[in-house]
């Protein structure tokens, strides 16, 4: 076990499933990634292994047939799947944010319907709140849900939908005008959303009347996992998938699901800049320049010191956060830090294992070029850097309101 990025006070539990998933990360996923990532190709040999570890339903309760762990143990789980391939990552983070936002907000009724079937990855989740014309400013989105009879019919575009083409239950955000007029739906645009929870199947092209997943959308990087739109063309859903049951609240249930989605980017960023440091001191240790191993340049101990420190930092901050959020607390100011500085870190770390890997970290036959190409998707991932020191800033004017 490395020195770095150790989490002290874990259950015997959590050892062993944070140990399960490192070994298999070492055996099973670093041995292929770069080779997959580089054909753009889904690793489902690498999704049913996970499905057999149980991870699609780790922090779904054991009365759904799932694990019932905390944050903190999803969150190191990711860090660890990160670490070998951050796409892999990908793969599991929306199916895990439906499955939260259906035990926190969803009806008895949804919770039963879907559940089970999660825990198990047999119904694969994603989720949808972002359009082509507007980025992070959820509130502007246009998609729209008009009631009709015992119906809601949808229309509109989404964007950026991870797993969009391989799951089998999206939930969507969109605007619903209901008991709101147009003047109140225009100074409260967050109090007329409503999250739909929309069966499909997997695939693309019309996956069912009224959604159409037109196809990948080709990246720099966060190659494997399919990242799409959606559009909706007549949408016809029943009034019992709106999640909770009740209108107007998708906002607010969005939000919650992001919450907890920052404490897994920066789990991601963790990740990605361990691999990084990896790689970087154990290049440094092989390569030899000027008559000694480029290790004992004290320009190279120099990046080494910074990174390690990086990695501890980025680490210490994402485990606070989603220890807060486990204990019932409010975790956006921990969270948003968290995921700001992960990414930033992540990006930093990779710069300068990318840098000591000299001409080689621009060869395709080194690791180092995938995850130069994975990091930057961390600094825009559930809200940009941007945002979350907007976040930032109003939490901390809140607590440190100046009474004069």
């Amino acid at each position: 076990m490395a020195r770095l990025a150790q989490t002290h006070g874990l259950t015997d539990i959590q050892q062993e499933i944070v140990s399960t998933v490192r070994d298999f990360v070492d055996k099973e996923i670093i041995p292929v990634a770069t080779e997959l990532e580089h054909r753009d190709e889904y690793p489902q040999q690498i999704v049913d292994g996970l499905k057999e570890l149980g991870l699609f339903g780790l922090m779904i309760p054991e009365e759904y047939g799932g694990l019932g762990e905390s944050l903190l143990t999803y969150a190191l789980c990711v860090e660890e799947i990160a670490r070998g391939w951050m796409s892999v990552s990908g793969i599991i983070n929306t199916h895990f944010i439906v499955a939260y936002l259906l035990k926190q907000h969803g009806t008895q009724e949804q919770k039963d319907t879907f559940l089970p079937k999660m825990a198990l990855g047999e119904v694969r989740g994603a989720f949808s709140m972002s359009e082509p014309g507007l980025g992070s400013d959820v509130a502007a989105i246009t998609s729209k849900a008009v009631k009709e009879g015992d119906e809601y019919v949808l229309n509109g575009q989404k964007m950026w939908l991870t797993n969009g083409g391989t799951s089998t239950l999206v939930a969507v955000l969109v605007r619903s005008d209901e008991g709101h007029s147009p003047s109140e739906a225009a100074a409260a645009p967050h109090r007329s959303m409503t999250t739909f929870l929309v069966e499909k199947e997997p695939g693309f092209g019309e996956v069912r009347p009224g959604l159409t997943i037109p196809g990948k959308i080709d990246k720099m990087g966060y190659k494997g996992v399919d990242t799409t739109e959606l559009i909706m063309d007549g949408l016809r859903i029943p009034a019992n998938r709106v999640l909770g049951g009740v209108t107007g609240r998708g906002f607010y249930q969005m939000m919650d699901g992001v919450e907890v989605g920052r404490v897994n980017v920066a789990a991601r960023g963790c990740g990605v800049a361990q691999r990084a440091f990896e790689l970087g001191v154990r290049y440094a240790q092989q390569r030899h320049t000027f008559g000694k191993q480029i290790a004992q340049h004290q320009a190279i101990q120099f990046k080494l010191a910074e990174m390690a420190t990086k990695v501890e930092a980025a680490h210490a901050m994402m485990v606070n956060a989603a220890r807060k959020k486990d204990s019932g607390e409010r975790n956006d100011l921990e969270a948003g830090m968290a995921k700001y500085l992960a990414s930033e870190y992540c990006k930093e770390v990779v710069e300068d294992a990318f840098r000591i890997h000299g001409g080689y970290g621009f060869s395709k036959e080194y690791e180092i070029e995938r995850l130069y190409r994975e990091a930057p998707m961390l600094l825009i991932g559930e809200g940009t850097a941007e945002i979350q020191k907007m976040i930032i800033g109003r939490r901390l004017l809140e607590e440190y309101r100046f009474q004069g």
